[in-house]
């Protein structure tokens, strides 16, 4: 159940985070020093619980530090942020217990695609953030009709890159690089499975349009780009756009643009806002 706002006489929202890291860290300091009614930071998770509690021990708030697979027996929103590898251990309780979920290692959910009707019978939501993309409410609406085609084509800086699992198993040197290599050309679906941690705006691209096996995609690194840039471009029945955002890279993890963890508090936001524009 959820836990009094004594400021609006409303039950307030308790949110967990998942992973403390370039994502996470920075919307839990954000909920602790949150004044605006209606969330509450309850509790955090790391695989790493010893420096969880490092890096709360100076928040505003005391907030428990627990493991992964609990933050759903004391929290009403769980927001995923963790490795790939941890996705399920937030994932599955979060969901059987009917919680909202939000996921950011939306690659993850791919393979997990019956959480979904999970979801369903639990009563859970899983909401996506928007995190480093633009109009996907348009491509949302435009799916109501006919999709024609979806491509998107990613740049991102070598670094950003060069602790991607598939360059790694390959032995793709991109130090030094002068100019732009494409790593990947074929659908989302397919660089999911070897960028499982740096496709995420990619799937999401799939699963707000014509679906991940549908949507072309391509992926660069290139030098002489300096921040994570995706270029989107839709066809359907109803309207024809191109869409190109750029992202400053975070000093942390450059593969993670400054704009995701805002996209996260605006998400987070729009759970309990009374005024909202878009979805």
């Amino acid at each position: 159940m959820t836990t009094p706002d004594t400021a609006h006489g409303k039950a307030a929202l308790r949110v967990g985070i998942g992973g403390l890291g370039t994502v996470g860290l920075p919307v839990a300091k954000w909920l602790d020093g949150e004044t605006e009614a209606g969330l509450t930071l309850a509790a955090v998770a790391s695989g790493n619980k010893e420096r969880a509690l490092e890096r709360v021990a100076d928040f505003n708030t005391p907030v428990p530090v627990v493991e992964l697979g609990e933050l759903a027996d004391c929290c009403d929103v769980i927001v995923e942020c963790a490795p790939p590898g941890k996705f399920e251990e937030i994932a599955d309780p979060a969901i059987q217990a009917g919680r909202i979920f939000m996921p950011l290692s939306v690659t993850s959910l791919l393979d997990r695609m019956d959480l979904i009707e999970t979801a369903r019978q639990t009563g859970a939501r899983i909401i996506v953030p928007t995190g480093a993309l633009l109009g996907l409410d348009a491509l949302r609406a435009a799916a109501l009709g006919t999709i024609h085609s979806v491509t998107m084509i990613t740049r991102k800086p070598p670094r950003g890159l060069a602790k991607a699992t598939f360059v790694i198993e390959q032995g793709i040197d991109l130090d030094g690089l002068t100019e732009p290599k494409k790593l990947f050309q074929g659908y989302v679906s397919e660089a999911a499975a070897l960028f499982p941690a740096n496709v995420n705006v990619a799937v999401a691209v799939g699963l707000a349009g014509i679906g991940p096996d549908k949507t072309e995609y391509e992926i660069w690194a290139d030098p002489g780009v300096t921040r994570n840039t995706h270029t989107i471009k839709v066809d359907a029945d109803t309207v024809h756009f191109e869409m190109t955002i750029a992202n400053v890279p975070t000093e942390e993890n450059p593969a993670t643009g400054k704009l995701v963890p805002l996209s996260v508090i605006e998400t987070l936001r729009g759970l309990v806002t009374p005024f909202k524009v878009g979805t």
